[in-house]
């Protein structure tokens, strides 16, 4: 039983896992680079608490369903959540402590999220999360820089061959307000134009009283997929419908301005991409790669979030997900390198007093320095192995008051 017990101890939990060695240096390598990138735009660092009370998710704001987010009561009885997704508790931040400035603020970040989804078998329920909310400016021009920035993140990791998806709510919306329908079927129509269910779709339309032309419009969303000609059709059936009308019209001028940043050939639309977060309210995105069906970044405009913690205002943020990036690149054999500056130096029982001050000194030339005693067990083999497996530059003995370097094969 006592075994059992032991067993058990060593593992964790389903959708959690340990990450160290080598995979460590990759993540932490591949990190640093994409967070230089952003940085160089002018986005600013802010962390955010892991856990925040409830409401900060609430359906009212438009965020995760209750029932996928991991939920605890402090001592006085409050609701908390481990944050499923960062852009709540960034825009709640960005209203605390910006509320009187005027021009945009540019915010990043870097974390863990976390997932209680029950149709997540197999994949992790804690990611990390590196992400950019660009809040306070509601033009195109944003629109583009993040599009752009998304680009130059995928080619930093060492990707070529990915594509930006981009879509926009707007259209969808403009359509249901012509049609006049509730929020319910609203909702529902979503899911299933999200989850490519065709006929679903057309199950909710053939029940209700709408126009012969919208009808056929909210039923063909499959069919604006692909390069920027197919926005030119889109914009023909809804030309009466201001909202839609609009909607592709800024997306026409987002690829303008995604010509001039010269990214337009990793650019596809796609109208029937609709997102699960209701607080969405303008273009979506999201880039994909060969070799799974996940997206490795996904974002969009969120105009209305800003006004729910008390200071209206227009944002876009996009969130790359880290694990999901390096599950790629390691499919895609890209190698991620990374860069250890470290030396070894074993001593003996006498050679301690020598080992700190030499420890010391080689620190201050910016190396890592491990100081390992020499046991009777400790053979050259092992040093060297150990050397290897810590990715050592060199490998210094004091043993029997001489100091010699141990050759790594």
């Amino acid at each position: 039983m006592s075994g059992n017990k032991d067993n058990r101890l060593l593992h964790t939990p389903e959708g959690v896992r340990d990450i160290y060695g080598d995979e460590m240096l990759k993540k932490l390598s591949l990190e640093r680079k994409l967070k230089d990138v952003i940085s160089s735009y002018g986005y600013r660092d802010i962390q955010t608490p892991s856990f925040e009370f409830f409401d900060i998710f609430s359906r009212e704001i438009g965020t995760t369903p209750s029932r996928e987010i991991y939920k605890f009561f402090d001592n006085e009885n409050n609701t908390l959540s481990l944050r499923p997704d960062f852009t709540p508790g960034v825009a709640r931040a960005a209203v605390k402590y910006f509320m009187e400035e005027k021009l945009p603020i540019r915010l990043c970040y870097l974390g863990n999220t976390f997932s209680n989804r029950s149709d997540f078998q197999g994949k992790l329920k804690e990611i990390t999360e590196l992400g950019a909310e660009y809040m306070g400016d509601p033009s195109v021009d944003a629109d583009a820089e993040m599009i752009e920035l998304s680009v130059k993140l995928l080619k930093t990791a060492g990707l070529t061959d990915f594509q930006i998806c981009i879509g926009t709510a707007e259209y969808f919306m403009g359509l249901c307000d012509a049609a006049g329908l509730d929020e319910e079927t609203k909702a529902s129509l979503s899911d299933h134009i999200r989850n490519k269910n065709y006929f679903g779709t057309l199950d909710i339309l053939n029940d209700i009283d709408i126009s012969p032309k919208i009808r056929d419009t909210l039923s063909s969303f499959s069919d604006f997929f692909g390069n920027a000609e197919i926005l030119d059709e889109a914009l023909v059936r809804v030309k009466d419908i201001p909202r839609s009308r609009d909607a592709i019209q800024r997306l026409k001028d987002l690829y303008e301005r995604l010509q001039i940043y010269g990214v337009d050939s990793f650019v596809t639309f796609d109208l029937g991409m609709l997102s699960r977060h209701h607080y969405y309210t303008g273009i979506l995105f999201r880039a994909y790669t060969f070799g799974t069906g996940e997206p490795i970044i996904r974002g969009g405009r969120y105009d209305n979030l800003l006004g729910q913690f008390g200071k209206p205002g227009a944002a876009i943020g996009f969130t790359v997900v880290i694990e999901e990036l390096l599950n790629i690149l390691r499919h895609q054999r890209i190698e991620i390198p990374f860069t250890v500056r470290k030396k070894l130096v074993f001593y003996d029982s006498d050679s301690f007093k020598e080992a700190v001050g030499l420890g010391e000194s080689i620190r201050k030339e910016g190396y890592q320095v491990e100081l390992l005693r020499i046991t009777p067990d400790c053979s050259e083999e092992q040093m060297r192995l150990h050397g290897k497996s810590v990715h050592a530059e060199k490998i210094l003995v004091l043993q029997n008051g001489k100091e010699t370097e141990l050759e790594l094969d």
